[in-house]
């Protein structure tokens, strides 16, 4: 070991001295096997990594890490993997948003505390990106993303099947008798046919898109299949280029700016992306510093078309996105609506990325000239219903909903609906307008992916597939339907929604982005006085949860625990011993 060069990286605080601390931290780790030359000073690389069984989306992981560590150790790094907490979206309870924050805790401290001069961060599963993300921004060093990948595409009956989105699909045909149980059962065999997220454009395929399209990955990260070798060669090289980064002390805020998160906006909008992006995205801005509020994600979006022919929008999958040229063909596309000349972790810029594109399916990805759909984006409503705004995806609604004036039925809380949804007495004709209450941020707690309320039983034997429906809560990217989301504020914390009563009439009008409840001021005070509370799901009074509630924001902040905006630095003065 060699104390003769002049490093000031991070890691050398604990590594690099000769003293009683240096001893302990070096003695300790040689535990590993590692030798004495390994602490001469190179960049030490962390591989934080949300690997578990119990999160499908991420159990290749593991065998992805091994490739970033070839890769640092061929640039002449140390590699040390990491666990963080997994949430897995298939199977956490009551909804894996819930601790999205709790995983940003964990990655922050994680990355803060260890003697680490750079990460890269491994997720894909819905929750786990943004969050190692988010706990990334606030600490600030040289960061780079390995997306797990989608899946391959879904095979059943000889035709391809999309991971959420035809699981919708087929549960809607059983309760209209179209489709038996035996055959639903069967498609479950052939829906998730290899590990990586899910291969429609849901939640998790969506974020590993736009981190590509915000320069904080390799290219076509958003869009190789999780089994593809190409991921792992992906993964050598980010290995190769952290070490790079670490050494050019590029740390993430030299690339998560402003026009960074623009760009990944507009790519949101042609891939016709999750909803649930635009959560993500202000937490992060609001971890880095960025001035991003919800009326930007309509405004940067609003001439954007749809230009990947994919479901929940379209009918291909991620496999075809792909093979027909992955992100950087849409960044070519987009051409002078981007922020063409801002750098990449990969050391190109978004620009040549996109020249060195090309698109070889015209089936799968339009243009601006012929798109796929001409109703894209993000529209963000406001009015007397959503005072703080709430979102739709207008290219996964039926466009004659977009506006539209009916009664609402209203159910107070996830309970209510379940048990009166189906109920041949419920008081609904297609026109109505569907209202969930009590599935914010607080309300639930967690605000679940409940958005996207199935229609009632006996509204599908008569052939009716879509309806408005209106809550506080998300949706899962993979769902589809005029389904008006994330009210702001929440029923839970007074908000209008709290207010609407069975009968009440709804405008809707989505080109004009306006959400109304068509009562009087003067009712609206009334009710307001006379509210008792909100009729929702069992309190909580210890823990995280109550953590969770007493302190998370609304979902036009982006839902982070307010003590959490912002950076904590990566420095730590004090030792262990």
């Amino acid at each position: 070991m060699s104390n003769d060069k002049k490093n000031k990286a991070r890691s050398t605080e604990s590594f690099g001295k000769n003293d009683k601390d240096g001893f302990i931290h070096r003695s300790w780790m040689k535990s590993e096997g590692l030798p004495d030359h390994v602490f001469d000073g190179r960049p030490v690389i962390g591989i934080c990594n949300t690997w578990s069984e119990l999160t499908p989306c991420n159990s290749h992981l593991r065998d992805i890490a091994e490739y970033v560590k070839r890769g640092v150790w061929e640039a002449g790094g140390l590699p040390l993997e990491f666990p963080v907490m997994s949430t897995g979206e298939a199977l956490m309870r009551p909804t894996a948003m819930l601790f999205r924050n709790l995983v940003s805790m964990d990655v922050e401290e994680s990355i803060r505390g260890n003697p680490i001069d750079g990460v890269v961060l491994l997720g894909g599963c819905d929750k786990t990106t943004p969050a190692q993300l988010m706990g990334a921004a606030s600490v600030d060093l040289p960061t780079m993303i390995i997306s797990s990948g989608p899946m391959l595409n879904g095979k059943h009956c000889g035709a391809d099947v999309g991971s959420g989105t035809d699981v919708w699909k087929f549960s809607e045909d059983v309760r209209a008798g179209k489709m038996s149980m035996e055959e639903f059962m069967n498609a479950e065999a052939g829906m998730s046919r290899s590990t990586g997220t899910c291969m429609t454009m849901g939640s998790a395929s969506t974020f590993a898109c736009v981190v590509e399209a915000m320069g904080l990955s390799m290219p076509f990260n958003g869009t190789a299949p999780g089994v593809d070798a190409r991921r792992k060669t992906m993964s050598h090289l980010t290995g190769n280029r952290i070490v790079e980064l670490v050494k050019e002390d590029q740390k993430l805020s030299s690339y998560l700016t402003r026009e960074a998160m623009e760009n990944g906006i507009r790519v949101l909008a042609a891939i016709g992306g999750s909803t649930n992006a635009v959560i993500h995205l202000q937490a992060i801005a609001g971890r880095m510093g960025v001035n991003l509020n919800l009326d930007d994600f309509d405004i940067l979006t609003k001439d954007i078309p749809l230009l990947v022919d994919i479901q929940p929008s379209g009918k291909y999958l991620m496999e075809d996105f792909h093979y027909a040229g992955g992100v950087p063909a849409i960044l070519k596309s987009l051409g002078h609506l981007l922020n063409s000349d801002i750098e990449t972790v990969s050391g190109k810029t978004i620009g040549e990325i996109a020249d060195m594109s090309e698109v070889y399916n015209d089936d799968v990805l339009g243009s601006l000239e012929k798109p796929v759909k001409k109703n894209a984006g993000i529209w963000v409503l406001k009015g007397n219903l959503a005072p703080r705004g709430a979102i739709i995806k207008p290219s996964a609604a039926t466009e004659e909903l977009l506006v539209h004036e009916a009664k609402a039925v209203v159910f107070q809380n996830i309970e209510d609906l379940k048990a009166r949804l189906d109920s041949p007495e419920l008081d609904v004709d297609q026109n109505s307008i569907l209202v969930l209450k009590g599935c914010g941020p607080k309300g639930y707690p967690g605000m679940p992916e409940v958005g996207n309320m199935p229609i009632p039983q006996k509204l599908l034997e008569k052939g009716v597939r879509d309806m408005v429906r209106i809550s506080d809560a998300r949706m899962s990217g993979t769902a589809f339907g005029t389904v008006i989301l994330h009210v702001s504020p929440e029923a839970e914390s007074a908000g209008p929604l709290a207010f609407v009563e069975d009968g009440d009439v709804i405008r809707f009008d989505g080109p004009a982005r306006s959400l109304d409840l068509l009562i009087s001021e003067e009712e609206f005070v009334r009710r307001a006085a006379n509210w008792q509370g909100p009729e929702t799901a069992p309190k909580y009074g210890r823990g995280y949860y109550k953590l969770y509630i007493d302190h998370v924001l609304q979902a036009d902040e982006g839902a982070d625990l307010d003590f959490l905006v912002g950076k904590s630095s990566s420095e730590v003065k004090r030792e262990s011993h």
